[in-house]
């Protein structure tokens, strides 16, 4: 538990992205049921654990798309190369940039010219982005990004009118529900212009229980991560959370794809957050975390016309667990 729960901090006197964190996190504790913002995982803790998530033996998706990235190099730079060259390589939520690493490499390879442009909402991911690939990648041009998706596209069309390739990798489009990721493609082909490249990342419905076991490991890591957010409030908001008193709890469901991550109230119990009014629980009240939503490859061939974009190429890993998609702006 965090002890430093006299220090209060006026939600009028945080700067900007404390003010944006905390109110967010009240609206979804103050809402009914109460869910949190899974983007606000990725602190510096939180990186890590992701990144320990990635290593554990039953979580498949990222080994699944590593393997397209460097097993299929060649195949996808074509595809992009097809468009011209002389583009803005765009990556929304980079992380460490281990799998489209292998396209970058390629592409400088092949005296491409392109620029990398690495968008994340965590600064820490940004710094280490913006320090090491000009290091790992000789002749790099790189412009890291911090900030919401969307503000960071704006201002890539502003600073450059070339054509643009967005990469959205590690099934970052299932961490929504459908409806809501079909708004964010439409919104995406909004900030881009005819013939852009969007690649997609998409997890495939698959044996249920292969899909439970990736967001139930056996090590308790995935747990942690979800309890990190708890940790982080303590940290950045003077909170009080006990995340003893909290469990983790993953669903999958086969039929809609929806896999889901909750914790769970232990007891009845109250926190304070940053001075605000309490925020009670009831024993057994859950938290709706994130969402790991699952397709089929119709399913996406549809999102993609419904949003304004033309399928242009599938690249799937040998298990056919894992898809990446060219989409074409019309």
């Amino acid at each position: 538990m965090n002890t430093s729960t006299n220090q209060t901090l006026s939600p009028s006197t945080q700067k900007g992205s404390d003010k944006q964190f905390f109110d967010d996190v009240m609206t979804g504790l103050q809402a009914t049921p109460k869910y949190m913002q899974s983007k606000y995982f990725y602190d510096a803790a939180g990186d890590k654990l992701f990144q320990d998530i990635m290593n554990c033996e039953e979580y498949y998706p990222t080994d699944c798309e590593l393997e397209i990235f460097s097993e299929q190099t060649e195949a996808l730079a074509n595809a992009i190369l097809a468009g011209g060259d002389g583009f803005d390589l765009i990556e929304l939520g980079a992380g460490d940039a281990t799998k489209s690493s292998y396209l970058l490499q390629h592409l400088l390879d092949k005296k491409v010219d392109f620029n990398y442009l690495p968008i994340d909402i965590s600064e820490h991911v940004i710094d280490y982005l913006n320090s090491t690939l000009p290091v790992t990648l000789p002749g790099l041009k790189i412009t890291g990004l911090n900030g919401d998706y969307f503000e960071m596209l704006k201002k890539a069309a502003a600073d450059s009118t070339r054509r643009k390739v967005v990469l959205f990798l590690g099934s970052n489009v299932g961490n929504m529900p459908v409806e809501n990721a079909e708004e964010f493609c439409a919104e995406l082909r909004s900030h881009l212009q005819v013939n852009d490249m969007a690649l997609i990342g998409i997890d495939l419905k698959k044996n249920p229980k292969t899909i439970l076991a990736a967001y139930n490991d056996k090590e308790g890591i995935t747990k942690k991560f979800n309890l990190n957010l708890l940790e982080r409030i303590n940290r950045e908001l003077y909170a009080n959370f006990d995340v003893s008193q909290f469990d983790h709890y993953p669903t999958y469901d086969p039929e809609t794809g929806s896999c889901k991550s909750y914790l769970v109230s232990l007891k009845d119990q109250t926190v304070n957050i940053s001075g605000s009014e309490p925020v009670h629980f009831k024993m057994n009240e859950h938290i709706f975390m994130e969402i790991s939503q699952k397709y089929t490859v119709e399913q996406t061939n549809e999102m993609a016309g419904a949003a304004g974009f033309k399928t242009d190429g599938h690249f799937y890993d040998k298990k056919r667990w894992f898809l990446d998609v060219i989409w074409i702006a019309e």
